[in-house]
């Protein structure tokens, strides 16, 4: 059985939501960075979901771009980031690994060999934030041999045709925007359309996970209640790595006391 199905089958059986936080490998450091990603597993992280870092992250508001920018300037690859990826693979066998990148990251190593290096690094999932979905044909039947999971976004006021597409088309979960525009806490969350959810649910959909503008524990509650199961924070987290660069284990401590407070926010009927 595949990571996703089987963290998403116990979260249920224990009536809690999924808490996935990203972040952006190699910021500030590859070194610290890992040290990140186990603060968060032991705050209660349920999954990761991880950037490489891009020169020209669109989707991305000014927090995420920054850190981008900053594990650029730290000289980090993508070679170097396959190989953080290893080490918190071969650490934590069972847990669920997403990649939240960009299609030229993709396109400049090749479709093939970069899902193929994917694959033997134990990644479930890849979510290409500017890849539609009606040109991703090649991505998905890549992914599909290779077994990875092939996530896509669904925005707020999707057409039907495109809630269908996203239900039959998606594997591993939904990526469910809460707003439009960029990722940031600068706008809060908005909840998903109860119609929204309740049709992809009647497509038999994979999991719903809501990410943009989600920064405290009362929104989560509120996503969790509406019947989502889980979210996405990386805007808040990070935010927390720009503000205390320099002194380290501040930083730490600031992300697990947030991480904390997202994963006990997620747990139903409380």
């Amino acid at each position: 059985m595949k990571r996703y199905k089987q963290l998403f089958n116990k979260l249920k059986n224990n009536k809690q939501g999924a808490f996935l936080p990203f972040i952006v490998l190699g910021d500030p450091t590859p070194e610290i960075s890992l040290k990140i990603i186990d603060t968060l597993i032991l705050a209660g992280a349920d999954a990761l979901e991880l950037g490489i870092p891009f020169s020209d992250p669109l989707a991305d508001g000014p927090i995420i771009q920054n850190s981008n920018f900053r594990a650029l300037n730290a000289g980090n690859t993508v070679i170097q980031c396959f190989e953080m990826i290893s080490k918190i693979r071969h650490k934590y066998f069972q847990l669920p690994i997403g990649l939240l990148i960009y299609a030229n990251l993709v396109f400049s190593r090749g479709i093939e060999n970069f899902y193929i290096n994917c694959s033997k690094l134990g990644v479930d999932s890849i979510l290409i934030a500017d890849l539609p979905i009606e040109e991703s044909k090649p991505f998905r039947e890549t992914a599909l041999y290779h077994g990875i999971d092939q996530i896509f976004i669904c925005p707020p006021n999707p057409s039907d045709d495109l809630l269908y597409k996203i239900a039959t088309q998606s594997y591993g979960y939904i990526y469910l925007l809460s707003r439009t525009g960029v990722t940031g806490i600068e706008k809060p969350a908005n909840l998903t359309p109860k119609i929204v959810i309740d049709k992809l649910h009647s497509y038999k959909s994979s999991p719903l996970i809501q990410g943009f503008g989600i920064y405290d524990d009362n929104q989560v509650k509120q996503i969790i209640a509406s019947g989502i199961d889980g979210i996405i924070v990386g805007s808040a987290l990070i935010k927390i790595i720009e503000d205390y660069f320099n002194t380290i284990d501040i930083m730490l401590r600031e992300i697990k006391i947030m991480a904390t407070k997202f994963k006990s926010a997620s747990i139903k009927f409380c």
